[in-house]
């Protein structure tokens, strides 16, 4: 039993032999928006189709609202809104009569697909065959917004929406977390849930490798450090570096040694230049994955 609203524990799903995650555990509190990232591949979507139902889970717990996790359980699936990295919808269907299918399973929602619909600048009367990629997805966001769900699961949501729409889209999530919806935002772009999630789990080969708060990764000790001088060639062979960037006399390299520990090494070498600069989450993230 848990207090969280969705929990997952030491998930695992295989395919035959071949491995889609090996050992997932993640816990939501209400109001949570939390970054699962990770490159294509690494288990993201299984992880995501495990805890809505589409596929059957080879090992691990799956707990919403501190309920083990059934897949015929009617009154969880209402609760969960879903938005799958690929739309696939009818496509000889109006996006009018679509969204008038999924609101007959819902009361009361019409006033939320209204607003929807005028956030995001939606063509209600269009067929679906005859929509863009972005406004496809759009249509998405309304499908798995438009019945206020306690929890939101979104499969690399912002692509194929152009910058301006991924503004939008984000200010809708901050609204809905400030109503108290639990967020699952799965993502291979760093920079774009560093933004909006309160947490992060990296995920590498079907498993978490680093989970913590954003705020707590953004203060990890590694910085961008930069020397220029005579001596570069000693200096390396002293350090042992990941080198980024190298020039002549130059290097930038990425580092997590003490700073004064650092400057203690450095004094027996003559330095021109020393720049220290704070270090990108892209890279961060790199170097997690290293």
């Amino acid at each position: 039993m848990t207090n969280a609203i969705l929990e997952i524990k030491k998930l695992k799903k295989y395919y035959g032999k071949k491995r889609g995650v090996e050992d997932v555990s993640i816990k939501l509190n209400k109001g949570d928006i939390y970054g699962f990232i990770g490159p294509n591949g690494a288990g993201k979507s299984t992880t995501i189709r495990t805890v809505i139902g589409l596929i059957n889970k080879t090992g691990g717990k799956i707990y919403i609202k501190g309920k083990e996790l059934n897949n015929n359980d009617l009154d969880i699936k209402k609760i969960i809104g879903y938005l799958p990295s690929e739309i696939n919808l009818y496509s000889d269907m109006k996006v009018s009569e679509l969204f008038d299918y999924h609101e007959s399973f819902y009361n009361n929602i019409h006033k939320r697909r209204k607003e929807l619909i005028k956030l995001l600048k939606i063509d209600e009367y269009k067929k679906i065959d005859n929509l863009s990629l972005g406004n496809l997805k759009k249509v998405g966001i309304v499908l798995a917004l438009m019945h206020s769900p306690e929890i939101l699961i979104l499969d690399e949501p912002t692509s194929g929406l152009d910058p301006i729409m991924q503004n939008v889209f984000h200010n809708i999530l901050l609204d809905e977390k400030a109503k108290g919806t639990t967020i699952l935002y799965s993502s291979h772009i760093l920079s774009e849930v560093s933004s909006i999630c309160d947490k992060i789990g990296f995920i590498k080969d079907g498993k978490i490798i680093k989970e913590d708060l954003i705020e707590n990764i953004k203060k990890d000790n590694y910085t961008y450090l930069t020397i220029t001088s005579k001596d570069i060639e000693k200096i390396k062979l002293e350090l042992n570096l990941k080198i980024k960037e190298e020039m002549k006399d130059s290097i930038k390299f990425i580092n997590n040694m003490d700073i004064n520990v650092l400057l203690e090494k450095l004094t027996k070498y003559k330095i021109d230049k020393l720049l220290i600069e704070e270090i990108s989450l892209e890279d961060l993230f790199r170097n997690y994955y290293k």
